[in-house]
């Protein structure tokens, strides 16, 4: 089995004029779900947030803005297309549309290029590239139409690869259920107060959402036997990043992670990995995102070049 946990993910503020998206009820978001070839299984949600889960991530639902991630080979810019045609281009006020590095990219349906043609009518807008181009990279797309995003939002987004072979083989275990694995991650711990809704995938996978207030934290586990990879993201600026960081690697151990962070203003420090990458981007909407990739010091190695030839 090959799958692709890296994500695609959206966020759009609507002007008000639309009304309250939570009021659209669950058969508007399937349908805008389905055109990027997702489907709901569950939901939860509170008087300020709808968070579903979906076959392929995640999708929370506030007044006026969504965020929307997905994984696999999903077509996620066809669901924002179908959102702009929905509400018209006038009542869009803002968009982020981020691809991170896939493991898998000859297997997806677009590159990041072919999508953000698929959206030219949202103009004026930007993209850029963060990170390496040859390692790990995030992509970013940004339309703006009045450049005043909330300079209060702030969100943190963990990705963590390649996970030890041990623990990859308990998450890939047959029958392991949703408790055993939030067990595992020791999320109830750290999301004190949450509501949480998760499910575990056939034959493996796990996905959690879990919502306070309008915060909310989003979990996506692929534990491939080649490819595996968790993320975490969150609007949760009453817990440390570094917090976040020390409790998922500690029990994860990944051999790299990647943070990607947007207005969240922290420095991170390891006695275990390494920054091998960093940069940051101030985009059109005002939002400060900054990009950074970290490696566990025993997989820095240093090693002779390959001999190819001796001419004697």
């Amino acid at each position: 089995m090959v799958f692709e946990g890296s994500e695609k993910k959206i966020e759009v503020i609507v002007s008000p004029g639309v009304g309250d998206l939570r009021k659209m009820g669950k058969s508007f978001w399937a349908r805008i779900v389905s055109k990027c070839d997702a489907e709901i299984i569950s939901e939860i949600k509170n008087n300020q947030v709808h968070a579903y889960l979906l076959s392929e991530s995640s999708l929370f639902v506030w007044e006026y803005s969504f965020l929307m991630i997905t994984c696999g080979r999903t077509s996620l810019i066809n669901s924002l297309i179908e959102v702009c045609l929905e509400f018209g281009k006038e009542n869009i006020e803002d968009v982020i549309f981020q691809r991170k590095n896939e493991y898998f990219s000859h297997m997806q349906k677009s590159a990041f290029y072919d999508d953000v043609k698929k959206i030219d009518s949202l103009k004026p807008s930007k993209a850029w590239r963060l990170g390496n181009i040859d390692g790990h990279h995030n992509f970013v797309f940004n339309y703006s139409k009045n450049g005043k995003w909330d300079a209060g939002d702030k969100t943190f987004e963990l990705l963590m690869y390649n996970l030890p072979t041990q623990v990859g083989e308990l998450l890939r275990k047959q029958g392991v259920s949703a408790k055993s694995v939030r067990d595992y991650l020791g999320v109830e711990s750290l999301f004190q107060n949450f509501t949480i809704d998760d499910w575990v995938f056939d034959p493996y996978g796990y996905s959690l959402n879990a919502i306070r207030d309008d915060y909310y934290y989003t979990i996506h586990l692929s534990p491939e036997e080649n490819g595996s990879y968790v993320s975490l993201e969150t609007n949760d600026s009453t817990l440390e990043g570094q917090n976040i960081i020390s409790h998922f690697c500690e029990r994860l151990r990944p051999k790299s992670f990647d943070v990607i962070s947007f207005n969240w203003h922290e420095s991170y420090d390891s006695e275990i990995y390494q920054l091998v990458d960093s940069c940051e981007q101030s985009l059109e909407n005002g939002l400060a995102v900054k990009f950074c990739q970290y490696v566990d010091t025993k997989n820095i190695k240093s090693s002779n070049g390959y001999l190819l030839f001796e001419h004697k």
